[in-house]
């Protein structure tokens, strides 16, 4: 062979390999790739571990339209273990347990049916924000509850139950909200006007999903609700456990949808857990568990915006989409619920420490991408394993055990872009549609459906 030749053939060669390599290498930083994690700053273990604080921050009392009073309510949070609280009651803003709450004439029927408002003395306000008050049994508990003022459940008047919690209002700002129907947004706006932060309440009660799965997935509620979170800042998430979850079944369904669409945008959206009690009874049903250096206002408020917690719930409807196979329900039976005790990325795998719990499973984009059982209490999830997986939006986890459920925030996959710039559409037809929404908002329409529905019903 000519020299000529073999020097051209080495050339051709050199450049096929170049070209391979460039490829190859084009290919791996396309797939690669972070796993963002709210527990990230967590301290699991040692001296300076941080604590695991089981709170509530959706309450009720007779102030507003609970069955019970707010000292007898307080008093049994405390003897449950609840070691935070927010009362937020309708159109009231929270003020300490030991004084009198605001009080609105809507709620002046209460008087009429037998009720009574009480609040705590201050001998028991400091002893339960101390933990040196006695527990049901005498025993004294030293562990603190603390107390989140500055919380209302704002569109008191709203027969669309399109409620909205705000957190760390100031005192008197937010009493007597009535709010519009449907009126998420006029809420949203109100809490950021005045400094305060929020999270929409039990969405799945507003678009009545327990009687239609599919509205969870609609994409136009799921527009609807992404366009708020995107853009108000300070509304944090939505409720993916409220009380019972009977009108409320499937708002973790609509938690996935709302993730991919927020998160190519930079929001992540935050599951919030919260029991919403209007009686004793509805106390053990949902919760959150924090992670926090220290159990006080402050860190209380910078966890919800971090999401470094827990939501966990004792009751659960069946579903096909993402489990459970069967219902859940073990509300009141003292049964410890399951919990993640450490939760750590490394490089694309999630390994995460548990107890009490007998399965996970690992959901991606609104599937089911992985299961488990916990032997061992141990689990982890490698993303290199998992077909397309450089294309998921986000990863998350759910405990299932005994006691109950439980579930992390969402762990955002990071592939190196920019996030996406959120603009409301402007066009013809967006205008339509805001024109419509606000007559179907008026109270006028709302009465009208109402009536509908009960005529309806009756003939039915």
């Amino acid at each position: 062979m000519k020299k000529t030749t073999k020097k051209l053939l080495s050339i051709l060669l050199c450049g096929a390999l170049l070209f391979s390599s460039s490829i190859f290498a084009f290919a791996a930083d396309e797939n690669d790739y972070t796993i963002v994690s709210c527990y990230d700053d967590v301290v699991w273990e040692g001296e300076n571990a941080w604590g695991a604080y089981k709170g509530n921050l959706h309450s009720h009392s007779t102030y507003s339209d609970a069955d019970v009073d707010l000292a007898t309510m307080i008093k049994e949070y405390y003897n449950q273990d609840y070691t935070f609280l927010a009362n937020s009651d309708h159109g009231i803003t929270g003020v300490e347990w030991n004084r009198e709450q605001p009080k609105l004439a809507l709620y002046s029927y209460q008087k009429l049916t037998g009720k009574t408002v009480a609040h705590l003395t201050d001998e028991e306000y400091v002893g339960i924000t101390t933990g040196t008050y006695p527990l049901y049994d005498g025993t004294i508990r030293n562990e603190k509850m603390v107390c989140v003022t500055g919380a209302n459940e704002l569109n008191n008047l709203t027969l669309t139950k399109s409620h909205v919690n705000g957190f760390f209002l100031p005192e008197g700002v937010g009493n007597g909200f009535g709010g519009t129907e449907n009126g998420y947004e006029q809420a949203i706006a109100f809490v950021e006007e005045n400094g305060g932060l929020s999270h929409i309440n039990h969405p799945g009660d507003w678009l009545e999903s327990n009687k239609n799965i599919a509205a969870v997935s609609d994409p136009e509620n799921v527009e609807f609700f992404a366009d708020i979170l995107l853009r108000y800042d300070s509304c944090l998430g939505i409720e993916v456990f409220n009380d019972r979850n009977s009108t409320t079944p499937y708002d973790r369904i609509l938690w996935d949808n709302l993730l991919m669409k927020t998160l190519p945008y930079g929001k992540n959206v935050i599951g919030f857990s919260n029991n919403d009690a209007h009686d004793l009874e509805n106390i053990d049903t949902s919760f959150s568990v924090f992670m926090m250096e220290e159990n006080d206002v402050d860190h209380i408020k910078e966890t919800m915006q971090t999401g470094a917690f827990f939501a966990v719930t004792r009751i659960l409807r069946a579903n096909d989409i993402i489990g459970p196979s069967e219902d859940i329900d073990v509300r009141n039976m003292n049964l410890p619920y399951p919990m993640f005790t450490k939760v750590e990325v490394d490089g694309h795998t999630i390994n995460v420490n548990t107890t009490d719990a007998d399965t996970i499973q690992w959901i991606a984009d609104g599937k089911i991408i992985k299961t488990a059982d916990l032997t061992d209490g141990t689990a982890s999830v490698n993303l290199d394993e998992i077909d397309g997986a450089e294309k998921f939006t986000y990863v998350r986890a759910e405990l299932y055990g005994e006691g109950g459920v439980c579930l992390t925030q969402a762990f955002a996959i990071d592939d190196g872009t920019e996030p996406l710039t959120y603009e409301k559409s402007e066009d013809f037809m967006a205008f339509v549609d805001d024109v419509l929404f606000t007559l179907k908002s008026t109270r006028f329409w709302t009465i009208i459906v109402e009536l509908y529905r009960i005529i309806k019903s009756e003939l039915a």
